[in-house]
């Protein structure tokens, strides 16, 4: 009878049994391979093996540190022979029975070992998950990559976003045509290194990425030079990939049947589901831990942490898990009479949206949020604020003031800020503190990542958010509970840049309404497309042909990647109904929208510079420079003002970028509603500025060149710190007419290194950008979409 019986020789099993074995407690490690760590030692040849999160120290009696994969497992047997770990090799566990204190666990080979304690460690490697496309069982279709050096000159395409899709594309991209295919349009669930990795490879050609696609089926050609092809569904359609394999790489589900026979049970039928365990590891059945992959803790630190802290539990011994000190301390002045384990499943018991969110992505998530006791009446956010971080209310009550005359309370459990979460743009209300207010605020990245992983989430806020956005933008008076029939037959759409959403002449049968992205709006004059305005998020299109009963009068096509709520007629007049005064407000924005139809078929010229602004990524601008190349003399004036003002590196480039007409798009920062360079960036060192909404580059910058890659516009350059050769008002007042010299490198050594520069809209200086007011003709300018548009407009 032992002690303790461990079953499954990776991570948290290891560090279980080392536990035991340096504490001199009896156990045994019950490995279904020959050898330790199987997970660890299918990983590819060479394998560079990361020790996430950074932040968690290590608790183990066998070392790991980040490296590559021959030496952790070098390490390990070296730590299972010094330790005297007592493991037993090829015993797959095939039954367990009894209860604690006598449990009997049975293997595949007929053995039976009887222990007092369980401590479960099995993973979930042995169960990847499949395409489940039709075709997915063929012979060239793969779930495991050994060796990537195996394969040479083939057009191979690898399914998944995680860090092993992203390490076999790497490691296959040097001998190989190689594609991945990530459903989504970023990388959320990678560690930071893989991140860079897959970013640059995607930029330099190595990597080709159809973002935003899913499998649909995998095609064979037998005798043709590619033996099949995948087709996808992408965002603009379908496609179908030639190839000689397909890697998937998509994760693993529990070995359900398995678990289950031991008695342990699942909180649900969703084959992604985990087993319910208390803080301390332990399932329903008593005695039975469950540590690692198969409880939800995926990450090898983690695992091991667990598998010291589960011995250490069953001993009856007080330990705290790894991240106590750092949570206690964000806690520190909370009024709970809690310890940090309470007030987590407090946190998870008053909060819905969080509630399905297992504890260690919630820990996580906790890690990397803040928690604000306020008083009432303190602002916690302003309309027009460019802030994108989401609040929670763990306690008491906020106010939310949509616009002067209508004030919502929103209460404890709630959620707020998920507009501008989901849509990049400015926030919408002013939100204040309430009675007793606790609000948890959460980085946009890290929402991001929880509603690209938990399934539950995204479905809580879509529903939420189509709701809110229902009663704010239709029907402020009425009730939610009025409201819900309407939200439940909305429907939520992806279009890409230039996809038509709705066409001029089809039957006007729904309401959109811009959740994120904008549209440009386009009318048939003379048998081509004129642009006559530009729509951003948070407006609703398509009212014209639902209030007439009439066709489209004009096509509607995104401007850029857009996301729209969709309400049908029969809802539409739902909502007239219930909602006094929608129908004549709604009428007066279609006979704004008339009045600039006609002017435009008047003079279709500004219809064509839109079309071109627009193809310039004005549509996903918040500010943009422009040049009059009528009004400029040429003086570069404003290139030595902005020099002047950053430390000698000027932030634009006058003479670059392209030109209709008299306009000019010089080359610089656009600061997108949704910026392509904050997506990637491992130090969350790209900021968006709360008034202006300027997005900049903290001095935290590491350099990595992420940014300057993903930015679609070329204009984030990397460039050493320099000494500035003078101000921007010394240049106004005594340098004028001449250019001031760059900056020297602010003493250039072995440990310098590049950081990325752009346009911060000059965001610390008073008066405006400086690009602006050096201009002596006035023929540079800085706008938004909406202002450009209104601008055209009016000179029509």
């Amino acid at each position: 009878m032992f002690e303790i019986a461990v079953i499954g020789a990776g991570p948290g099993g290891l560090s279980a049994a080392a536990r035991c074995a340096e504490l001199g407690v009896s156990h045994i490690l019950l490995e279904s391979s020959p050898k330790i760590a199987n997970t660890i030692q299918m990983y590819q040849k060479g394998k560079h093996v990361m020790a996430e999160p950074g932040i968690l120290p290590l608790r183990s009696p066998i070392g790991f540190d980040a490296g590559k994969r021959e030496e952790i497992l070098d390490v390990w047997e070296k730590g299972v022979d010094s330790l005297g770990i007592n493991i037993k090799y090829s015993a797959e566990v095939k039954g367990i029975t009894g209860a604690k204190g006598g449990f009997s666990v049975t293997t595949m080979a007929g053995e039976t070992i009887e222990a007092k304690h369980i401590i479960l460690g099995i993973g979930m490697q042995g169960n990847p998950r499949q395409l489940g496309v039709p075709g997915d069982q063929a012979a060239l279709v793969q779930y495991q990559l050994d060796d990537p050096d195996e394969y040479r000159d083939e057009s191979i395409i690898v399914v998944g976003a995680g860090d092993a899709a992203i390490e076999n594309a790497i490691a296959l991209s040097g001998n190989n045509k190689v594609y991945i295919i990530n459903r989504r349009d970023e990388f959320a669930r990678a560690k930071e290194g893989n991140l860079n990795l897959i970013t640059s490879a995607i930029d330099d050609g190595s990597v080709e990425c159809f973002f935003s696609s899913s499998p649909a089926e995998v095609h064979l050609h037998e005798g043709e030079e590619f033996p099949a092809s995948l087709v996808l569904k992408t965002s603009t359609g379908e496609a179908s990939v030639p190839c000689h394999r397909i890697i998937a790489r998509l994760g693993a589900v529990p070995p359900r049947g398995l678990v289950e026979s031991f008695g342990i049970e699942f909180p649900s039928d969703d084959p992604t589901a985990i087993p319910a365990l208390t803080s301390q590891y332990e399932s329903n059945v008593s005695g039975m831990y469950v540590i690692g992959a198969l409880g939800g803790y995926p990450l090898i630190k983690q695992a091991m942490n667990q598998g010291y802290e589960v011995v250490e539990y069953i001993l009856g011994h007080d330990v705290k898990p790894a991240d106590h000190d750092l949570l206690a301390a964000k806690f520190n002045g909370l009024p709970f009479d809690l310890d940090v384990d309470g007030v987590l499943n407090l946190m998870q018991e008053r909060i819905p949206v969080f509630g399905g969110v297992n504890a260690l992505q919630f820990r996580e998530l906790m890690l990397d949020s803040q928690v604000h006791v306020l008083k009432k009446g303190d602002l916690i956010f302003k309309q027009h604020d460019y802030t994108n971080t989401f609040f929670t209310i763990l306690q008491g009550t906020v106010d939310i003031q949509i616009n002067p005359e209508l004030t919502i309370a929103s209460g404890e459990g709630s959620f707020f800020g998920e507009m501008s979460l989901m849509s990049g743009r400015r926030r919408s209300a002013t939100v204040f503190a309430g009675d007793n207010c606790i609000v948890i605020e959460t980085p946009r990245r890290t929402m991001i990542k929880l509603i690209s992983s938990v399934e539950a989430v995204k479905r809580v806020l879509d529903e939420t958010f189509i709701v809110r956005t229902i009663q704010q933008k239709f029907a402020p008076n009425t009730p939610i509970a009025e409201l819900q029939p309407i939200a439940a037959r909305a429907q939520i759409h992806q279009y890409a840049p230039k996809e038509i959403i709705f066409k001029e002449g089809d039957v006007a049968d729904t309401l959109h309404f811009i959740r994120s992205g904008s549209v440009t709006v386009s009318i048939n004059i003379d048998g081509r497309d004129v642009v006559m305005s530009y729509v951003p998020a948070n407006t609703p299109i398509g009212e014209m042909g639902l209030l007439g009963g009439t066709a489209r009068t004009a096509t509607v096509a995104a401007a850029v990647k857009t996301e729209t709520i969709s309400i049908d007629k029969e809802s539409f007049d739902m909502l007239l109904d219930r909602s006094p005064g929608l129908k004549e407000r709604l009428q007066a924005m279609v006979r704004e929208r008339t009045q600039q139809n006609v002017s435009v078929q008047s003079n279709s010229e500004s219809g064509d510079l839109l079309s071109f602004l627009m193809g310039q990524g004005l549509g996903e601008a918040t500010d943009v420079l422009l040049i009059d190349e009528d009004s400029c003399v040429g003086c570069d004036f404003c290139e030595s003002a902005c020099a002047a003002t950053h430390d000698g590196t000027s932030r634009l480039n006058r003479k670059a970028g392209p030109t209709f007409a008299h306009i000019h798009v010089p080359t610089s920062c656009r600061h997108c509603e949704d910026p392509s360079c904050m997506k990637d960036c491992p130090p969350d060192a790209i900021q968006r500025g709360g008034l202006g909404g300027e997005v900049f580059i903290g001095d935290n910058c590491i350099g990595c060149g992420n940014c300057e890659r993903n930015c679609p516009y070329g204009v984030i350059q990397l460039a050493y710190k320099t000494k500035a050769p003078g101000s921007f008002w010394s240049w106004m007042l005594f340098g004028r007419g001449q250019k001031p010299g760059k900056g020297a490198p602010a003493q250039v050594t072995a440990d310098s290194f590049k950081q990325a520069v752009k346009c911060d809209m000059c965001k610390d200086q008073k008066g405006g950008p400086a690009c602006v007011r050096a201009c002596p003709t006035g023929a540079a300018m800085r706008l938004s979409p909406e202002d450009f548009v209104e601008l055209v407009n009016v000179g029509r």
